[in-house]
């Protein structure tokens, strides 16, 4: 097993300011796009800069864009959130729409969680103060001397009877009296 997990930090995941619950809130606060003028593995983030860096900034106004040349370096993403946390990202030889798809991530994204060792898989802001459901909670006590199989616990129990059939019943009773009436009739003729 590894120790890298040592130097991680730990905590609870959780949504941001409870993201969603209202309004949803863009998490990305700024991002830095750093390149060269003249090195060729920048060429996709120069096009990108060129031909879309103006129609993402005007879709996302909340987001702050830097654009900082550097010479002789790699294209280099930085992605700075809400909640302090920075994410860095190499765009080495990457074209304008891959680099579009890795900004459009960051975006969606709420920061470096997976540098977060999680102590629980879950955690709620509200927890409950009634205590843990076990599948025994709801069960009548009558239940819990029993031995199984059991004949009276396994039939069906009287359900109310249905819409449908209650429909269904009354038009029986209405064919019934109608047929009664009919041979009543009948009967009166064959007297007379």
């Amino acid at each position: 097993m590894s120790n890298s997990h040592l130097f991680l930090k730990s905590g609870f995941p959780r949504a941001p300011l409870q993201n969603g619950v209202g309004r949803y809130v863009c998490q990305l606060q700024r991002i830095t796009l750093k390149f060269c003028k003249n090195n060729g593995s920048s060429r996709g983030m120069r096009d990108f800069i060129e031909n879309h860096l103006l129609d993402f900034a005007k879709e996302n106004p909340g987001i702050v864009v830097y654009v900082k040349p550097r010479r002789h370096r790699t294209p280099v993403l930085v992605a700075e959130y809400l909640n302090g946390e920075r994410e860095w990202m190499s765009c080495r030889n990457n074209t304008q729409e891959e680099i579009s798809k890795w900004i459009d991530l960051l975006k969606t994204q709420n920061g470096n969680s997976s540098s977060l060792r999680l102590r629980k898989m879950w955690h709620t802001e509200v927890p409950s103060i009634q205590g843990p459901w076990t599948p025994f909670l709801l069960r009548s006590p009558e239940a819990t001397g029993q031995t199984y199989p059991n004949a009276e616990a396994s039939k069906p129990l009287d359900t109310p009877q249905t819409a449908t059939e209650k429909l269904i019943e009354l038009f029986r009773q209405q064919q019934l009296e109608a047929g009664e009436e009919a041979h009543d009739a009948l009967n009166k003729k064959r007297a007379e």
